[in-house]
């Protein structure tokens, strides 16, 4: 399993840490250009993810039509164009056309569609834990390295930087990365229509939960720069002091969330404990004069974001059918870029009008509409998986299955000669659906 995921997640690390590395400074950089602002440094923050969201299902799809390689090249080409022109920019506005084209590569759901494509569902969740954990690395050594960077040479070097991972990227692509599983899915031509994943509202409480994880990541790193260097008089090659003891603590955090949320069925559970941990670290940063608290705030923060890492995919993956995989990821990926650019947007004008403590009390109300909205939603572990061999069990006999109460999909790995069935455990039995495809 590792050989097929471990690639992908190098290719999903070396983007995100493009993206990364420039976070920990681009609000300050992007204030101090000619014609910036606190507002339209937000959206340079986020203005990427505005690209990101229109962009997501269409490519999603497109991996599902075309192909996933075929979809990542494009989209990492169109990250690597939009890092050079960031990478020029002289003004706020040539900086916003860069990130606006850093965004349209949008191939985060084509990666996780193809990791999903290549894992069985009972493995995915390890699976999708070894990519968050890539990505957590690469945040980390992002959130070190783009300060000294930063401070040593200039925020343009991180772009330039940004630019080579990329196309490095496209090298892992095309020598690492195994052809994905030959997939038949039984399904109608209305079904496979993108309105399908909306049906399940399962997956929309995924998505706005999406929404609301992305909008608090931007917020906080919007104001963390602003504040360390306005607030507390910290040069840029110190920000890691703030950084790296917040991104090892989030690490630590994500390991737990993963096993409680997995194994232990406690992914609600999981989700309420971060959405409380976000809402201290916005009370710390957004009220404090105390450095030390506005640190123990930052790590807060980390830690509540974190936990969601290993789960978020996963969560849609499990409740998605397979043939709405790629466009139900795309869909979620697209709300979580939607919030980064609103995160973005809208942090930025209410500091600019509010300041930190508008931000921090903008945060707090919209944190207890998230707890319910979470307490809303079902486990996902009730949904079970069945794997059955071929030799064994006919698969042309899954027609028997459309329409029964308790099974939600149903396809043929014939890569790997095997059935699969996604049913509800609890009503309907293991033993009934093997019955009715015996051979």
């Amino acid at each position: 399993m590792i050989k097929k995921v471990l690639p992908l997640s190098l290719i999903v690390a070396l983007r995100f840490f493009g993206l990364f590395i420039v976070l920990s400074v681009l609000s300050q950089y992007a204030k101090d250009l000619p014609g910036g602002t606190a507002f339209l440094a937000g959206v340079a923050l986020g203005g990427y993810a505005l690209t990101q969201a229109i962009f997501q299902v269409p490519f999603g799809v497109l991996s599902d039509k075309i192909g996933r390689k075929k979809t990542l090249l494009i989209g990492l080409l169109m990250f690597a164009a939009g890092s050079v022109i960031a990478a020029m920019a002289t003004d706020i506005y040539t900086l916003l056309i860069g990130r606006f084209l850093q965004g349209a590569g949008a191939i985060g759901s084509v990666v996780t569609a193809m990791i999903a494509d290549q894992v069985r569902e009972d493995e995915r969740a390890h699976a999708m834990a070894i990519m968050g954990m890539v990505i957590a690395l690469s945040f980390a050594a992002a959130m070190i390295i783009g300060p000294m960077i930063a401070g040593i040479w200039s925020v343009s070097t991180l772009f330039w930087l940004t630019a080579v991972l990329a196309l490095s990227a496209l090298v892992i692509l095309f020598t690492s990365v195994p052809e994905p599983p030959k997939i038949v899915h039984h399904y109608s031509e209305e079904e496979a229509k993108i309105k399908e994943v909306f049906k399940d509202k399962d997956l929309v409480r995924m998505y706005i939960t999406f929404l609301f994880h992305s909008s608090t990541m931007a917020i906080a790193f919007f104001i963390i720069p602003i504040l360390l260097k306005n607030k507390f008089g910290m040069g840029t090659e110190e920000y890691w002091k703030v950084y790296l003891p917040a991104v090892i603590f989030g690490i630590l955090a994500m390991g737990p969330a993963a096993v409680f949320g997995e194994k232990y069925a406690k992914g609600k559970q999981v989700f309420l404990i971060s959405v409380v941990f976000i809402m201290i670290a916005f009370a710390l940063m957004g009220f404090t004069d105390s450095f030390y608290l506005f640190a123990a705030g930052a790590t807060s923060f980390f830690i509540g974001f974190n936990m969601f890492e290993p789960l978020l995919q996963s969560f849609v993956s499990k409740f998605a059918k397979v043939h709405q995989k790629g466009a139900a990821l795309g869909v979620a990926n697209t709300f979580a870029y939607v919030g980064i650019f609103l995160g973005g947007a809208i942090g930025g004008w209410l500091y600019q009008i509010y300041a930190e403590k508008g931000v921090a009390i903008a945060v707090l109300i919209v944190s207890v509409f998230w707890i319910f909205w979470i307490l809303g939603m079902r486990n996902p572990a009730l949904r079970a998986n069945l794997f059955l061999n071929m030799e064994e069990y006919d698969h042309e006999k899954l027609a028997n299955l459309k329409g029964l109460e308790g099974i939600n999909d149903f396809y043929t790995n014939h890569t790997e000669e095997l059935i699969v069935v996604k049913y509800e455990d609890g009503v309907i039995e293991e033993e009934k659906i093997k019955e009715l495809l015996k051979k």
